[in-house]
Protein backbone atom coordinates (compact mmCIF):
# COMPACT_ATOMS: atom_id res chain seq x y z
CA UNK A 1 0.00 0.00 0.00
CA UNK A 2 1.10 3.26 -1.27
CA UNK A 3 -0.61 5.14 1.60
CA UNK A 4 1.10 5.17 5.09
CA UNK A 5 1.10 8.50 6.35
CA UNK A 6 -1.41 10.99 7.30
CA UNK A 7 -1.35 14.34 8.95
CA UNK A 8 -4.68 15.57 10.15
CA UNK A 9 -5.46 19.20 10.99
CA UNK A 10 -8.04 20.51 13.05
CA UNK A 11 -8.68 23.12 15.37
CA UNK A 12 -11.50 21.04 17.46
CA UNK A 13 -9.59 18.04 19.03
CA UNK A 14 -13.11 16.56 19.30
CA UNK A 15 -13.16 16.10 15.46
CA UNK A 16 -9.62 14.80 15.23
CA UNK A 17 -10.36 12.41 17.80
CA UNK A 18 -12.99 10.92 15.47
CA UNK A 19 -10.47 10.75 12.58
CA UNK A 20 -8.34 8.61 15.00
CA UNK A 21 -10.58 6.21 16.23
CA UNK A 22 -11.69 6.12 12.80
CA UNK A 23 -8.13 5.39 12.01
CA UNK A 24 -6.55 3.44 14.71
CA UNK A 25 -7.72 -0.37 12.69
CA UNK A 26 -5.95 0.34 9.88
CA UNK A 27 -2.18 0.55 8.34
CA UNK A 28 -1.14 4.51 8.78
CA UNK A 29 0.79 6.35 11.16
CA UNK A 30 -0.80 9.15 11.84
CA UNK A 31 -0.35 12.41 13.47
CA UNK A 32 -2.56 15.92 14.17
CA UNK A 33 -1.61 19.69 14.21
CA UNK A 34 -4.43 22.06 15.49
CA UNK A 35 -4.12 24.92 13.53
CA UNK A 36 -2.76 26.08 9.82
CA UNK A 37 1.25 27.86 11.22
CA UNK A 38 1.73 24.15 13.19
CA UNK A 39 0.55 22.08 10.13
CA UNK A 40 3.08 23.71 8.09
CA UNK A 41 5.64 24.03 10.67
CA UNK A 42 5.69 19.90 10.62
CA UNK A 43 4.76 19.05 7.75
CA UNK A 44 8.11 18.79 5.88
CA UNK A 45 9.58 16.98 8.66
CA UNK A 46 6.96 14.30 8.87
CA UNK A 47 6.53 14.72 5.19
CA UNK A 48 3.11 12.95 5.26
CA UNK A 49 1.41 11.75 1.56
CA UNK A 50 -2.08 12.93 3.03
CA UNK A 51 -3.38 16.04 5.14
CA UNK A 52 -7.17 15.81 6.36
CA UNK A 53 -7.31 19.80 6.77
CA UNK A 54 -10.14 21.88 8.09
CA UNK A 55 -11.45 24.81 6.37
CA UNK A 56 -13.08 26.94 9.18
CA UNK A 57 -9.79 27.69 11.39
CA UNK A 58 -8.52 30.74 13.52
CA UNK A 59 -5.22 32.09 12.30
CA UNK A 60 -4.98 30.78 9.22
CA UNK A 61 -7.86 28.84 7.47
CA UNK A 62 -7.47 25.45 5.46
CA UNK A 63 -7.41 27.05 2.14
CA UNK A 64 -4.75 29.73 2.83
CA UNK A 65 -2.88 26.72 4.90
CA UNK A 66 -3.42 24.29 1.40
CA UNK A 67 -2.28 27.25 -0.41
CA UNK A 68 1.07 27.65 1.18
CA UNK A 69 1.42 24.08 0.60
CA UNK A 70 1.34 23.85 -2.67
CA UNK A 71 3.25 26.96 -3.18
CA UNK A 72 6.15 25.03 -1.28
CA UNK A 73 8.11 22.88 -3.78
CA UNK A 74 8.93 20.63 -0.94
CA UNK A 75 5.28 19.71 -0.19
CA UNK A 76 3.30 20.81 -3.49
CA UNK A 77 3.17 17.17 -4.12
CA UNK A 78 1.22 16.55 -0.72
CA UNK A 79 -2.42 15.22 -1.20
CA UNK A 80 -4.67 17.65 0.55
CA UNK A 81 -8.18 16.77 1.44
CA UNK A 82 -10.79 19.32 3.08
CA UNK A 83 -12.45 18.74 6.19
CA UNK A 84 -15.77 21.21 6.20
CA UNK A 85 -18.68 21.20 7.67
CA UNK A 86 -19.79 23.37 4.65
CA UNK A 87 -19.79 21.50 0.93
CA UNK A 88 -21.38 24.01 -1.12
CA UNK A 89 -20.00 24.08 -4.74
CA UNK A 90 -18.64 27.12 -4.29
CA UNK A 91 -16.62 25.96 -1.30
CA UNK A 92 -15.77 23.00 -3.24
CA UNK A 93 -14.68 25.45 -6.04
CA UNK A 94 -12.53 27.49 -4.02
CA UNK A 95 -10.55 24.07 -2.80
CA UNK A 96 -9.87 22.96 -5.46
CA UNK A 97 -8.67 26.37 -7.00
CA UNK A 98 -6.11 26.48 -4.48
CA UNK A 99 -5.05 22.94 -5.16
CA UNK A 100 -7.05 20.38 -3.25
CA UNK A 101 -7.29 16.92 -4.33
CA UNK A 102 -10.85 16.00 -2.70
CA UNK A 103 -13.24 17.20 -0.79
CA UNK A 104 -15.18 14.84 2.52
CA UNK A 105 -17.98 17.01 4.43
CA UNK A 106 -18.42 16.99 8.19
CA UNK A 107 -20.14 14.87 9.51
CA UNK A 108 -18.70 11.84 7.97
CA UNK A 109 -19.25 8.10 8.77
CA UNK A 110 -15.92 5.83 9.07
CA UNK A 111 -16.74 3.95 5.87
CA UNK A 112 -16.77 7.41 3.88
CA UNK A 113 -13.55 8.31 4.96
CA UNK A 114 -12.23 4.89 4.44
CA UNK A 115 -13.40 4.90 1.52
CA UNK A 116 -12.04 8.31 0.59
CA UNK A 117 -8.16 7.05 1.63
CA UNK A 118 -8.87 3.88 -0.27
CA UNK A 119 -9.22 6.13 -3.22
CA UNK A 120 -6.30 8.52 -2.62
CA UNK A 121 -4.45 5.39 -1.99
CA UNK A 122 -5.25 4.65 -5.59
CA UNK A 123 -3.93 7.34 -6.98
CA UNK A 124 -0.87 7.35 -4.96
CA UNK A 125 -0.17 3.90 -6.19
CA UNK A 126 -0.62 4.97 -9.72
CA UNK A 127 1.32 8.37 -9.54
CA UNK A 128 4.19 6.27 -7.90
CA UNK A 129 3.53 3.82 -10.68
CA UNK A 130 3.70 6.69 -13.55
CA UNK A 131 6.66 8.20 -11.75
CA UNK A 132 8.84 5.28 -12.13
CA UNK A 133 7.61 4.14 -15.54
CA UNK A 134 8.68 7.87 -16.51
CA UNK A 135 11.77 7.43 -14.61
CA UNK A 136 12.23 4.49 -16.54
CA UNK A 137 11.82 5.97 -19.38
CA UNK A 138 13.95 8.77 -19.15
CA UNK A 139 16.61 6.30 -18.16
CA UNK A 140 15.93 4.21 -21.21
CA UNK A 141 16.11 7.07 -23.52
CA UNK A 142 19.12 8.69 -21.98
CA UNK A 143 20.73 5.29 -21.86
CA UNK A 144 19.48 4.65 -25.49
CA UNK A 145 21.05 8.47 -26.82
CA UNK A 146 24.41 7.40 -25.23
CA UNK A 147 24.58 4.30 -26.64
CA UNK A 148 23.51 5.81 -30.14
CA UNK A 149 26.59 8.08 -29.69
CA UNK A 150 29.03 5.56 -28.14
CA UNK A 151 28.04 3.42 -30.95
CA UNK A 152 28.96 6.08 -33.73
CA UNK A 153 32.07 6.71 -32.25
CA UNK A 154 32.37 2.86 -32.78
CA UNK A 155 31.34 3.12 -36.49
CA UNK A 156 33.66 5.66 -37.19
CA UNK A 157 36.52 3.94 -35.84
CA UNK A 158 35.85 0.57 -37.49
CA UNK A 159 35.65 2.43 -40.80
CA UNK A 160 38.23 4.59 -40.34
CA UNK A 161 41.18 2.01 -39.22
CA UNK A 162 40.31 0.09 -42.10
CA UNK A 163 43.04 2.51 -44.55
CA UNK A 164 45.90 2.35 -41.50
CA UNK A 165 48.42 0.22 -42.86
CA UNK A 166 51.15 0.41 -39.99
CA UNK A 167 50.89 -1.22 -36.28
CA UNK A 168 52.16 2.56 -34.81
CA UNK A 169 48.70 4.49 -36.38
CA UNK A 170 46.59 2.05 -35.15
CA UNK A 171 47.65 1.89 -31.53
CA UNK A 172 47.45 6.15 -31.57
CA UNK A 173 43.80 5.40 -33.24
CA UNK A 174 42.86 2.61 -30.46
CA UNK A 175 44.32 5.45 -27.51
CA UNK A 176 42.28 8.27 -29.14
CA UNK A 177 39.05 6.45 -30.15
CA UNK A 178 39.17 5.08 -25.92
CA UNK A 179 40.27 8.92 -24.86
CA UNK A 180 36.84 9.89 -26.78
CA UNK A 181 34.85 7.60 -23.99
CA UNK A 182 37.21 9.28 -21.18
CA UNK A 183 39.22 6.18 -20.95
CA UNK A 184 42.78 6.21 -19.40
CA UNK A 185 44.38 3.70 -21.26
CA UNK A 186 47.51 1.48 -22.15
CA UNK A 187 48.05 -0.68 -25.16
CA UNK A 188 50.52 -3.67 -25.77
CA UNK A 189 50.75 -5.30 -29.31
CA UNK A 190 52.71 -8.22 -30.06
CA UNK A 191 53.97 -9.18 -33.42
CA UNK A 192 56.35 -10.64 -35.44
CA UNK A 193 58.36 -10.78 -32.25
CA UNK A 194 58.28 -7.17 -31.67
CA UNK A 195 56.48 -5.61 -28.29
CA UNK A 196 55.24 -2.01 -28.46
CA UNK A 197 53.35 -0.13 -25.85
CA UNK A 198 51.35 2.91 -25.96
CA UNK A 199 49.50 4.81 -23.87
CA UNK A 200 47.49 8.41 -23.56
CA UNK A 201 50.08 10.51 -22.74
CA UNK A 202 53.16 8.57 -24.88
CA UNK A 203 54.94 6.00 -22.13
CA UNK A 204 53.52 3.02 -20.33
CA UNK A 205 54.74 2.97 -16.64
CA UNK A 206 56.88 0.07 -15.93
CA UNK A 207 53.98 -1.76 -13.41
CA UNK A 208 51.81 -1.70 -16.87
CA UNK A 209 54.41 -3.35 -18.84
CA UNK A 210 54.77 -6.02 -16.14
CA UNK A 211 51.48 -6.06 -15.33
CA UNK A 212 50.50 -7.18 -19.26
CA UNK A 213 53.58 -9.65 -19.03
CA UNK A 214 52.23 -11.24 -16.18
CA UNK A 215 48.31 -11.45 -17.14
CA UNK A 216 48.48 -11.81 -21.31
CA UNK A 217 48.05 -15.35 -21.31
CA UNK A 218 45.75 -15.80 -18.01
CA UNK A 219 42.30 -15.24 -20.03
CA UNK A 220 40.30 -12.69 -21.83
CA UNK A 221 38.91 -10.43 -18.82
CA UNK A 222 39.99 -9.09 -15.94
CA UNK A 223 37.94 -6.74 -13.68
CA UNK A 224 39.48 -5.38 -10.64
CA UNK A 225 38.85 -1.98 -8.62
CA UNK A 226 37.89 0.65 -11.23
CA UNK A 227 40.32 -1.28 -13.87
CA UNK A 228 39.83 -3.78 -16.41
CA UNK A 229 42.52 -5.76 -18.70
CA UNK A 230 41.32 -7.03 -21.94
CA UNK A 231 43.64 -9.58 -23.66
CA UNK A 232 44.01 -10.84 -26.88
CA UNK A 233 46.09 -12.52 -28.89
CA UNK A 234 48.44 -9.29 -30.13
CA UNK A 235 46.66 -7.11 -27.98
CA UNK A 236 46.11 -6.38 -24.12
CA UNK A 237 44.34 -2.87 -23.30
CA UNK A 238 44.51 -1.49 -20.04
CA UNK A 239 41.81 0.80 -18.72
CA UNK A 240 42.57 2.89 -15.69
CA UNK A 241 39.14 4.70 -14.91
CA UNK A 242 36.02 2.24 -15.50
CA UNK A 243 32.72 4.29 -14.62
CA UNK A 244 32.23 2.40 -11.49
CA UNK A 245 29.62 4.99 -10.18
CA UNK A 246 26.87 4.16 -12.47
CA UNK A 247 26.62 0.46 -13.41
CA UNK A 248 24.93 0.28 -16.44
CA UNK A 249 27.17 2.83 -18.18
CA UNK A 250 30.01 0.43 -16.47
CA UNK A 251 28.30 -3.03 -18.31
CA UNK A 252 28.10 -0.89 -21.41
CA UNK A 253 32.18 0.71 -21.46
CA UNK A 254 33.25 -2.69 -20.92
CA UNK A 255 30.97 -4.31 -23.83
CA UNK A 256 32.44 -0.95 -26.45
CA UNK A 257 35.80 -1.88 -25.28
CA UNK A 258 35.86 -5.69 -25.91
CA UNK A 259 34.50 -5.04 -29.09
CA UNK A 260 36.96 -2.37 -30.13
CA UNK A 261 40.22 -4.71 -29.21
CA UNK A 262 38.61 -7.38 -30.91
CA UNK A 263 38.36 -5.21 -34.56
CA UNK A 264 41.70 -3.91 -33.52
CA UNK A 265 43.03 -7.49 -33.20
CA UNK A 266 41.37 -8.04 -36.98
CA UNK A 267 42.78 -5.36 -38.31
CA UNK A 268 46.30 -5.78 -36.79
CA UNK A 269 45.82 -8.97 -37.99
CA UNK A 270 45.02 -7.85 -41.39
CA UNK A 271 48.03 -5.30 -41.25
CA UNK A 272 50.76 -8.32 -40.55
CA UNK A 273 49.30 -10.31 -43.12
CA UNK A 274 49.76 -8.27 -46.19
CA UNK A 275 53.47 -7.44 -44.89
CA UNK A 276 54.03 -11.02 -45.54
CA UNK A 277 52.34 -11.11 -48.64
CA UNK A 278 53.86 -7.68 -49.85
CA UNK A 279 57.00 -9.47 -49.22
CA UNK A 280 56.09 -12.51 -50.75
CA UNK A 281 55.18 -11.18 -53.93
CA UNK A 282 58.04 -8.52 -53.63
CA UNK A 283 60.38 -12.26 -53.51
CA UNK A 284 58.21 -13.47 -56.33
CA UNK A 285 58.48 -10.94 -58.76
CA UNK A 286 62.14 -11.37 -57.89
CA UNK A 287 62.41 -14.71 -58.59
CA UNK A 288 60.31 -14.38 -61.88
CA UNK A 289 62.42 -12.08 -63.13
CA UNK A 290 65.54 -14.04 -62.72
CA UNK A 291 63.79 -16.71 -64.38
CA UNK A 292 62.92 -14.77 -66.84
CA UNK A 293 66.52 -13.36 -67.55
CA UNK A 294 67.87 -17.00 -67.64
CA UNK A 295 65.37 -18.06 -70.06
CA UNK A 296 66.31 -15.61 -72.50
CA UNK A 297 70.04 -16.19 -71.89
CA UNK A 298 68.95 -19.81 -72.79
CA UNK A 299 67.26 -18.87 -75.79
CA UNK A 300 70.19 -16.64 -76.58
CA UNK A 301 72.46 -19.67 -76.64
CA UNK A 302 70.52 -22.04 -78.18
CA UNK A 303 70.20 -19.73 -81.17
CA UNK A 304 74.36 -19.16 -80.99
CA UNK A 305 74.52 -22.80 -80.69
CA UNK A 306 72.12 -23.43 -83.48
CA UNK A 307 74.06 -20.41 -85.78
CA UNK A 308 77.66 -21.76 -85.46
CA UNK A 309 76.45 -25.80 -86.00
CA UNK A 310 74.82 -24.13 -88.83
CA UNK A 311 78.15 -22.66 -90.19
CA UNK A 312 80.08 -25.39 -89.73
CA UNK A 313 78.20 -27.75 -91.27
CA UNK A 314 77.74 -25.40 -94.55
CA UNK A 315 81.57 -24.48 -94.36
CA UNK A 316 81.77 -28.54 -94.24
CA UNK A 317 79.60 -29.52 -97.39
CA UNK A 318 81.00 -26.40 -99.57
CA UNK A 319 84.17 -28.17 -98.62
CA UNK A 320 83.19 -31.44 -99.88
CA UNK A 321 81.35 -29.97 -103.17
CA UNK A 322 84.93 -28.83 -104.10
CA UNK A 323 86.97 -31.69 -103.08
CA UNK A 324 84.92 -34.34 -104.26
CA UNK A 325 84.84 -33.67 -107.90
CA UNK A 326 88.70 -33.88 -107.76
CA UNK A 327 89.37 -37.09 -105.39
CA UNK A 328 88.62 -39.14 -108.59
CA UNK A 329 85.72 -41.43 -106.60
CA UNK A 330 83.06 -43.22 -108.76
CA UNK A 331 79.46 -42.46 -108.47
CA UNK A 332 78.55 -44.86 -105.96
CA UNK A 333 81.70 -43.47 -103.73
CA UNK A 334 80.20 -39.88 -103.97
CA UNK A 335 77.02 -40.95 -103.40
CA UNK A 336 77.68 -42.76 -100.24
CA UNK A 337 79.99 -39.84 -98.91
CA UNK A 338 77.50 -37.28 -99.13
CA UNK A 339 74.58 -39.91 -98.05
CA UNK A 340 77.05 -40.13 -94.53
CA UNK A 341 77.46 -36.36 -94.23
CA UNK A 342 73.85 -35.33 -94.37
CA UNK A 343 72.83 -37.94 -91.99
CA UNK A 344 75.66 -36.67 -89.52
CA UNK A 345 74.43 -32.85 -89.91
CA UNK A 346 70.30 -34.48 -89.39
CA UNK A 347 72.09 -36.33 -86.19
CA UNK A 348 74.19 -33.82 -85.23
CA UNK A 349 73.85 -32.35 -81.62
CA UNK A 350 75.35 -29.24 -79.80
CA UNK A 351 78.63 -29.37 -78.33
CA UNK A 352 79.20 -30.47 -75.08
CA UNK A 353 80.23 -27.33 -73.84
CA UNK A 354 76.92 -25.67 -74.68
CA UNK A 355 75.17 -29.28 -73.25
CA UNK A 356 76.31 -28.40 -69.99
CA UNK A 357 75.28 -24.81 -69.69
CA UNK A 358 71.68 -25.54 -70.68
CA UNK A 359 71.95 -28.15 -67.85
CA UNK A 360 73.37 -25.44 -65.05
CA UNK A 361 70.62 -22.94 -66.41
CA UNK A 362 67.68 -25.24 -65.86
CA UNK A 363 69.35 -26.09 -62.24
CA UNK A 364 69.57 -22.66 -61.34
CA UNK A 365 66.10 -22.69 -62.52
CA UNK A 366 65.32 -25.07 -60.24
CA UNK A 367 66.53 -23.82 -57.41
CA UNK A 368 64.85 -20.77 -57.54
CA UNK A 369 61.50 -22.40 -58.00
CA UNK A 370 62.40 -24.21 -55.06
CA UNK A 371 62.70 -21.57 -52.77
CA UNK A 372 59.93 -19.84 -53.90
CA UNK A 373 57.77 -22.82 -52.64
CA UNK A 374 59.61 -22.94 -49.88
CA UNK A 375 58.53 -19.32 -48.61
Amino acid sequence: MALTKILAVDDEPFNLEIIEEILEDLDFELKVAVSGPECLSMVEDYMPQVILLDVSMPQMNGYEVCNSLKSNPNTAHIIVMFVSARGTVEERMEGYSVGAEDYIVKPFGHDELKSKLNNLNQVLVEKESLEKQVEDATSTAFNAMANSSEMGQIVNYVENIGFINDPQSLGKALIDCLQSFNLQSNVEFRYANVIEHFALHGVCSPIVIELFEMLKSKGRLHEFSHRILVNYEYISLLVLNMPDHDPDKHGRIRDHVCFIVSVTEQQLRAIMTKRILVSQQERLNTVANSVHSKFHSLIGLLNDNRKNNERVFKQLQEDLEVRIPTMGLDEDQEVFIYKKVDETIQNSIAREESVQEVKASFAEIEQDLSLLLKS
